[in-house]
């Protein structure tokens, strides 16, 4: 199958650091080039891929000093892919809805997987003047705020990650961890509050964004100044992130907000390390109670199950990601989402 692969220009493929959605199109991508298929990847030139990579900006946007507006790059993207789409049996985009007015002609042999949360008023707008395309949520609970719109759902695809990305270790550390990006909805203020609340040092490995700037400075930074066993580690790698989550006692995930499907909890199960999570969005699908973690709803239950977690069998933890959350699962269910809306747009061509 000759699948033609859009992603997002504002991060290379894979990112060099934090860049979720990015990230599982590398895994996605490289996983499709080892089972045979012939994939096409339209992303920065700067990207790494197994794939025929169609190079749409110079390097990821974000990295561009000249750049201010994301928008054009990947309207100018579009166009080429536009010219290139004959070519494929299946497009996969990764970009919200941007492609939505230039290929209606060919919706049926598009997949659109939706990273973002779908719960915003405004987004209702365009789902309802282009209910056509083939939707792929990455979570069950990312899909219900659209469940009364007549769109088109091809599936609930879970990320996953290669398995040999991160080895388990032995949580030996005695910390917890909050990672990823400091943002009010993250709630990494929550995370200082259970660590403290429940005694256990905690490392903040997280980047901070221009439009949180303010946010860590007013909110997090006066917390920090405490003390208090609370340290800012920053932006990390994945060989930093294997050694942090490996040696930790837990991952505090305490988010305020319906996460769509929040990768950094795969990524704990892989290194064998329990998470302890808002019952919030993917939270209760992604997280087994009692077996990867914890499912709470206050600070006090967080901060006693940061106590329990250390009693978690890390290896048990390690096998429900390898059972669950597997590139090769992932890219398994998407060859059978491409498998049959390509039959399907073939039957429709031939009628």
């Amino acid at each position: 199958m000759r699948i033609g692969m859009v992603a997002p220009l504002v991060e290379s493929v894979p990112p060099r650091l934090y860049g979720g959605t990015e990230r599982i199109v590398h895994y996605l991508v490289e996983e499709l080039v080892r089972l045979g298929q012939e994939v096409v990847l339209f992303a920065s030139g700067d990207s790494r891929t197994s794939a025929h990579l169609v190079p749409c900006s110079k390097r990821a946007l974000r990295l561009d000093a000249r750049v201010r507006e994301y928008l054009p790059h990947h309207v100018a993207m579009l166009q080429t892919v536009r010219e290139q789409a004959h070519t494929f049996d299946i497009l996969h985009f990764h970009i919200d809805y941007l492609h939505y007015p230039l290929f209606l002609d060919l919706a049926p042999r598009t997949v659109t997987t939706l990273h973002g949360r779908q719960d915003v008023w405004d987004l209702r707008a365009v789902y309802r003047r282009f209910p056509h395309y083939p939707l792929v949520s990455i979570s069950d609970a990312q899909r219900r705020p659209l469940g009364d719109l007549p769109l088109v759902w091809a599936g609930t695809v879970h990320h996953g990650l290669p398995p040999d990305l991160y080895r388990p270790g032995p949580g030996d550390g005695g910390y917890a961890v909050f990672l990823g990006r400091i943002s009010p909805e993250k709630r990494p203020d929550r995370a200082i509050r259970i660590a403290r609340r429940a005694g256990v040092p905690l490392k903040i490995a997280a980047k901070v964004d221009a439009v949180d700037r303010t946010y860590f400075e007013r909110v997090i930074a006066p917390l920090l100044a405490e003390g208090d066993g609370v340290e800012f580690v920053g932006e990390v790698d994945d060989r930093q992130k294997e050694v942090l989550l490996g040696h930790a006692r837990a991952l505090l995930f305490p988010i305020d907000w319906p996460e769509p499907f929040g990768l950094v909890m795969i990524e704990a199960m892989a290194c064998g390390c329990p998470v302890v999570a808002w019952g919030c969005g993917s939270v209760p699908e992604v997280v087994e109670h009692g077996v990867s973690g914890f499912v709470v709803n206050s600070e006090a239950a967080a901060a006693e199950a940061l106590e329990r977690a250390a009693g978690l069998d890390r290896k048990r933890i390690r096998e429900r990601f390898e059972a669950r959350f597997t590139a090769a699962r992932m890219a398994q269910d998407y060859l059978e989402i491409y498998a049959r809306l390509a039959d399907s747009a073939r039957a429709m061509a031939a009628a």
